[in-house]
């Protein structure tokens, strides 16, 4: 436990906190964190009232060594990737803070929260219009992307 790193230690805290107090229709698949504290499954529910409820989504987060100063790799995996504006099939996400609004500030909770408000306010659920294209020919990670923030009203 003493020889953790700087970045060891923040995701250890912030790992404690979140399986004590998830935000609401968010878990940490402590299974897979156990075997790898740099990656992260979280299972994330589609709120009700919204257009995703009843449906359970999955986060893979990866984090590297400069993290909380370089920001976790986020994407959807599993089966059922939610069809929303912002996330393309192959479960990359389009959402600033991910990338160029990230901040050490930031943490896997609030991005779970961002996510999730980014699907409940979702208004027809449908792929990102450049989806065919992108999955053709995007790098594995998201991060490499350079992403072009659509309109942020969706």
């Amino acid at each position: 436990m003493s020889s953790m790193s700087p970045s060891e230690r923040r995701l250890h805290k912030e790992l404690m906190s979140l399986i004590k107090e998830p935000p609401p229709g968010v878990t940490v698949d402590t299974e897979s964190v156990q075997q790898n504290l740099s990656e992260w499954k979280i299972n994330i529910k589609g709120f009700e009232g919204t257009l995703y409820e009843g449906e359970d989504f999955q986060l893979l987060f990866k984090f590297n060594n400069k993290y909380p100063f370089d920001s976790p790799e986020v994407t959807f995996i599993g089966s059922n990737i939610p069809v929303h504006p912002h996330v393309y099939s192959n479960g990359h996400i389009c959402l600033s803070i991910l990338t160029e609004d990230w901040s050490p500030a930031l943490s896997v909770q609030s991005v779970c929260l961002s996510i999730a408000s980014m699907l409940s306010s979702c208004r027809e659920k449908k792929r990102p219009p450049d989806n065919t294209l992108y999955v053709k020919t995007c790098n594995k990670n998201p991060k490499k992307t350079k992403w072009w923030y659509h309109d942020d009203s969706v």
